[in-house]
């Protein structure tokens, strides 16, 4: 989760440089969301808001497993029956999902969803281990068919697009506002983050990344002008049992969730590619900080001790502008 700094204090609508700004909150994806932009036309300004709000709660509405009628519900539903073909957006997805399973070693795995019916993070209970074992039984994208066009799940399995889809979404809203004629704001959704441009008065959008510790402040602050910025952490959904933090963030392969890292946050020229790569390296735990260095990733980490790592200048206390 990151937090959004003006550069001044402002109303939520108001003008810069002879240009109309609008802030417009709203919620989906299972959170809060705004947009903040500027546009010299009033009236187009609306419309593209108004059309930008529309592509993510379509991407919603398509990709919730939450919703029995939608895209992933339907192929959760085929499990071991038939296989289902899939539309280009939805197949564009699943190749994705399929590399980032490849690159992380199996790490990243869309199948693994099915945990968080042991892991229930409102009751804070640990699960037994037998339980976790025989949960694992349903988890591995290698077990699934995908052809690049249709796909089929073996009984009991499912897939959860739950790491990929709000940040797919933060991506497809950035090109509705840019084709709509916005060429200065940023898109919220969640904490994941794109930014079209800078201010009107060429000044850069500031943007927070939350202190793991204190998560109402900024322990680093970025200008950014252009690029998304996603960020994975150990202290948005989590209990604590016996002195110990489990969070939402579960391994794959050990049913267990991950305790190294307290946050990631990745900036890059996509908000999908900034969410995954934030994820995976979150599950690499204590191979994060090398593995983000071998692919040259533009970064921010803290551990759980309190030790920072990261890219490009990046410190504990400063601004730094990407």
């Amino acid at each position: 989760m990151l937090i959004i700094t003006f550069n001044r204090l402002e109303s939520l609508s108001g003008q810069i440089a002879g240009y109309t700004q609008l802030s417009h909150a709203f919620k989906a994806m299972g959170g809060p969301c705004s947009f903040h932009l500027y546009h010299d036309d009033p009236q187009a300004l609306h419309l593209a808001i108004q059309l930008a709000e529309q592509e993510v709660l379509r991407l919603e509405k398509k990709y919730s497993r939450f919703l029995e009628n939608s895209v992933i519900s339907k192929i959760n539903q085929s499990a071991g029956q038939h296989s289902m073909t899939v539309d280009a957006e939805t197949q564009g997805l699943l190749n994705y999902s399929a590399l980032c399973f490849e690159q992380s070693d199996g790490l990243f795995d869309i199948t693994s969803g099915v945990l968080n019916k042991i892991w229930d993070f409102k009751a804070g209970k640990v699960p037994t281990q037998k339980s976790i074992n025989a949960c694992l039984k349903y988890v591995g994208f290698e077990k699934i068919q995908w052809d690049g066009e249709s796909i089929f799940l073996p009984k009991g399995m499912q897939i959860d697009f739950g790491g990929v889809v709000k940040e797919f979404a933060a991506d497809c809203a950035l090109k509705v506002l840019k084709n709509a004629g916005v060429c200065s704001g940023l898109i919220d959704l969640a904490g994941d983050m794109t930014v079209l441009g800078s201010r009107p008065d060429s000044s850069p959008w500031l943007v927070g990344i939350r202190n793991p510790n204190q998560p109402d402040k900024a322990i680093v602050t970025l200008q950014m002008s252009a690029g998304a910025i996603a960020t994975s952490g150990y202290y948005e959904r989590y209990f604590i049992a016996d002195g110990k933090r489990y969070c939402h963030i579960i391994n794959p392969k050990t049913g267990w969730p991950v305790a190294h890292c307290a946050t990631i946050s990745i900036i890059s020229d996509q908000c999908l590619v900034s969410g995954s790569v934030a994820t995976i390296a979150m599950l690499k735990e204590g191979e994060a900080a090398e593995w983000l260095r071998d692919i040259e990733a533009n970064f921010y980490m803290q551990d759980r001790y309190g030790s920072y790592y990261s890219s490009h200048g990046l410190s504990a206390t400063g601004v730094a502008g990407l």
